[in-house]
């Protein structure tokens, strides 16, 4: 499969070639299910599109029975700009129902596989964007990170995916989950494609309330693999990790201690204090979010003896297990009686969170962390909800604190035979430094 960058300069007939060659690979691994549908706008370079952002004219279902039959009215401000960049999506990727999951499992069009061994999940819930480009059947594919969505199954599949700082890519026509939390972002081959990607993706959108007006300059031209950074490690906070992810921790420490970066110790709060923050916040906005799916507005209208029995028909019958759970959830935190004593207290763990993170910046340029306590597990190994959740245990607090982060693979040789990936971390809109520090990692680890 070509790169992002050797496909931006390829001629016409390479890519028509490129595009016959995703389709027949994509009939030839449909057990895969990493795509739904193969679907083609303009000319350009074919980019996968997770079912979250709007296509214009394409069926966009964010993998919910409840929006099936919708069809986009506009465009995303990414799919725009990919666009003018002589892009072209290409497909769109399964992924867990409205964003909410960790192995993809919870898509109304069935589960993605992983492709280095069918068994295991691909992560979520951005799995069928990280599944595709991981199998060849993509040259990079566009993803969403609500607490990791884009980063884990990256890790998972064993390629590189990057979440922005919050407010650096136009949220507007992403289907949402958490809108204070949500961020489109790359899912690549490499780090220089993801930065490739990441520049053409990046920017303000007036149409965006939440996008940030400040000043852009591309990274990918001024990439920078020599540079010489500090960064932080977290012995303490890998305690819970597998053996598999200690080992390839170790690893990357000694890639970049080789490369000429200097390692300095650090400390993060509990862990748990980020999963309790984080899906307290995150079921409370999807609960909002999701009322507007009443199957009036939007949603597949039942015949009914009333409008409430319309209501509860619908959505009971459109929504999947998971995401009922959520809505559940963010009522019960949001009502009356009980606002207070979590939805407030989970705001005040999240402001203590970011200022945990910006007084470790005051003293480093980034932070190595994982993306995941393991390599990515067999399907029906987590048993409970409360074991799912506990596995995005160190990607949540990038998005409570509104960080931009990259994974990238590490290590292949673990003991289940999965990738491991790993995760920087860089201060807000620091994502020159952020992808400066990966692309050296990952050429240090190539020699």
């Amino acid at each position: 499969m070509m790169t992002l960058k050797e496909a931006l300069n390829a001629t016409p007939a390479q890519l028509e070639a490129l595009k016959a060659e995703i389709r027949a690979g994509v009939a030839a691994q449909k057990a895969l299910n990493a795509y739904i549908d193969v679907e083609n706008v303009g000319a350009g370079v074919p980019i996968l599109i997770k079912d979250n952002i709007q296509v214009k004219d394409w069926s966009i279902t964010s993998g919910s029975a409840i929006l099936k039959g919708y069809i986009a009215p506009y465009n995303a401000t990414v799919i725009d700009k990919m666009l003018g960049a002589n892009l072209s999506p290409f497909g769109r990727a399964n992924m867990d129902e409205f964003a909410m999951g960790s192995s993809t499992e919870s898509s109304c069009y069935g589960p993605t596989l992983n492709p280095r061994n069918p068994d295991y999940v691909p992560g979520g819930s951005s799995g069928g964007s990280a599944a595709a480009v991981a199998a060849g059947l993509a040259v990079a594919a566009l993803g969403s990170d609500t607490g990791g969505s884009i980063r884990q199954p990256a890790a998972f599949c064993g390629v590189v995916g990057m979440k922005p700082t919050y407010g650096r890519v136009s949220r507007y026509g992403l289907g949402a989950y958490a809108s204070s939390l949500d961020q489109i972002g790359p899912i690549t081959q490499n780090v220089e494609d993801a930065a490739i990607l990441y520049d053409i993706l990046a920017g303000h959108d007036p149409m965006d309330s939440t996008s940030a007006n400040i000043d852009y300059t591309p990274i990918a031209p001024r990439l920078d693999a020599t540079r010489k950074l500090t960064i932080a490690i977290l012995p303490d906070y890998i305690k819970d990790a597998s053996d598999d992810i200690k080992a390839a921790y170790h690893t990357a420490t000694q890639a970049l201690k080789a490369a000429g970066h200097t390692l300095v110790e650090a400390k993060l709060m509990d862990a748990k204090y980020y999963i309790s923050a984080y899906y307290v916040t995150a079921t409370a906005e999807a609960a909002t979010n999701l009322a507007r799916y009443d199957t009036i507005r939007y949603g597949n209208q039942r015949s009914a003896n009333s409008l409430q029995e319309l209501f509860i028909e619908g959505r009971s019958q459109g929504f999947g297990e998971e995401v009922k759970r959520r809505i559940m959830l963010g009522n019960f935190v949001l009502s009356s009686g009980y606002y207070d004593a979590y939805y407030v207290k989970a705001q005040k763990v999240r402001h203590k969170i970011q200022e945990e993170y910006l007084d470790i910046f005051k003293h480093v340029d980034l932070i190595l962390s994982p993306v995941a306590p393991t390599t990515a597990f067999k399907f029906g190994a987590k048993e409970t909800p409360l074991e799912m959740y506990l596995s995005d245990m160190y990607t949540i607090s990038i998005n409570l604190a509104g960080l931009p982060a990259i994974a990238l693979p590490i290590e292949n040789a673990t003991s289940n035979g999965m990738p491991v990936g790993l995760q920087l971390i860089a201060k807000p809109y620091d994502e020159q430094t952020l992808f400066d520090g990966a692309f050296s990692l990952e050429t240090q680890l190539k020699h």
